[in-house]
């Protein structure tokens, strides 16, 4: 049996700490094309679900936390898993969000497998849906991606294609040995070159180090954006064009996460002035989840993620200038090791014994929070059309958990020529996630508007992703 890693694990005590927040991740797919016969369409899914273990396994728990929770082989009544529901009339956007919102508010259950999949009929413009759940401690949101695409593609010689969600091979590293040699003085440089890339590394560790314990610890200007939740959901989605996108990034020098944070920037503003908030420099600390999965490790079901803890300049009117803004505060905070110390953080929780690293994220999770007041995860997704049973997925629209007193959040999802991002709220803290949906459309729109006409002085931008779990 494979034990859960530290982070892993966490997600399962984030949820114990809260009773109200179920940390689960989805999406749902829109499907063109009358529904399949169900009986059919649940035995083509069980297959294509049951092929991936980890989806057919259970959780054994250790008592009092004294070992690390495990996966087993379990039996699987696909009839507990594969379900299906209607929505009312018109099956609008509307009632298609309200009703994902309720499936993803309830906790799975871990005496089974945690997934869930459900089949949606009675969308508008004769159009289907399928909302797939997993548990966050099974997958971060790359992982998570590819396991559906793995579902939505008909078999047939055809292969999924999706960013690697920043994945990387093994670069140079100062960290390895010198190269033999016979040679005194290749010893002497190669150990000095060493040492220096050694200080470099743990300098900026410990750098990144302290800037996360303090973006953690102090808290935000912006009161309503935090604080308990309760145990219902509200959802909303909205869709951005790529070719739009790749317009911005073309003029501004800027790249697609960096657009997508600034839109994020722009409606967030516009909202807390339409809750007569003041925006303030210190308002808006997000917390920007980043991959760090390697290449060899891209088809493992897990959580490799670090994070970032950038502010967000909603204290800024300009559209132009908060773009610039974030490019310049995310590209500070790539370079501050805020990952680095993200990343050697859960390599040493992973060290240490089970029961105190539990105990104490437990403790630390029911403890409130102020300092970081959303998340926004940015996941490349499937650059090819996916089907299934011959029906062509037209929407992929991705939907983020609640925990931490964070009473919003944000999936970013690219999916074929689009950028969708998928918002989910408190239903009593965040009543208008619709309108920040509204407000993200309308700032990518206004971007690539302001694109065309203006004048560009730096070289041309690259396409290029910050990835998330």
């Amino acid at each position: 049996m494979q034990q859960l890693t530290t982070l892993d694990a966490g997600f399962l005590q984030a949820e114990d700490s809260d009773p109200h927040v179920s940390l689960a991740i989805g999406a749902v797919a829109v499907l063109a094309g009358p529904m399949p016969d169900f009986d059919s369409l649940a035995g083509e899914l069980a297959d294509r679900i049951l092929a991936i273990p980890r989806l057919s396994q259970v959780l054994r728990t250790q008592p009092l936390d004294l070992g690390a929770p495990r996966w087993a082989d379990g039996d699987v009544d696909i009839s507990h898993h594969v379900r299906r529901a209607a929505l009312p009339r018109p099956g609008d956007d509307a009632s298609l969000f309200r009703w994902a919102a309720q499936v993803m508010e309830r906790r799975l259950d871990r005496d089974r497998p945690l997934w869930e999949c459900w089949i949606v009929d009675g969308l508008a413009h004769n159009r289907w849906a399928i909302l797939m759940k997993i548990h966050h401690c099974i997958a971060d949101g790359v992982a998570a991606t590819r396991l559906l695409a793995q579902l939505c593609y008909d078999r047939g010689g055809e292969t999924f294609d999706i960013g690697t969600g920043g994945a990387r091979r093994p670069a140079s590293s100062a960290w390895r040995l010198p190269a033999l040699t016979l040679n005194p003085v290749d010893w002497l440089s190669a150990a000095w070159r060493t040492s220096r890339g050694v200080t470099a590394a743990a300098t900026q560790v410990v750098h990144g180090a302290a800037e996360l314990v303090g973006g953690l610890l102090r808290p935000a200007a912006a009161a309503s954006l935090t604080g308990p939740v309760t145990d219902m959901r509200r959802f909303a989605a909205v869709e951005a064009s790529l070719s739009d996108v790749a317009r911005i990034c073309d003029r501004f020098d800027v790249t697609v996460n960096d657009v997508a944070l600034a839109a994020i920037t722009d409606s967030y503003r516009t909202m807390l002035l339409r809750r007569g908030e003041r925006p303030q420099h210190d308002s808006m600390r997000t917390l920007v989840p980043v991959s760090v999965r390697s290449v060899d490790a891209a088809d493992s079901t897990d959580n490799r993620v670090s994070i970032m803890l950038p502010y967000l300049p909603i204290d800024i009117a300009d559209p132009i200038e908060q773009l610039r803004k974030v490019h310049t505060r995310m590209t500070r905070a790539k370079g501050s090791g805020q990952r680095q110390a993200g990343n050697a953080f859960l390599a040493a929780a992973n060290a240490v014994p089970f029961p105190v690293t539990a105990w104490t994220v437990r403790t630390l999770t029911r403890l409130p929070q102020r300092g970081v007041v959303t998340v926004a995860t940015n996941v490349p997704g499937p650059r090819k059309r996916m089907h299934i049973m011959g029906r062509e997925v037209v929407r992929l629209l991705p939907i983020p958990p609640l925990a931490l007193q964070l009473r919003t959040g944000i999936a970013i999802l690219s999916y074929a020529d689009h950028l969708s991002f998928g918002i989910i709220g408190d239903y009593d803290a965040a009543p208008d996630v619709d309108e920040i949906a509204a407000g993200i459309g309308r700032a990518i729109t206004r971007l690539a508007a302001l694109a065309v006409g203006h004048w560009r002085t730096t070289p041309v931008g690259t396409l290029a992703l910050v990835q998330g779990g």
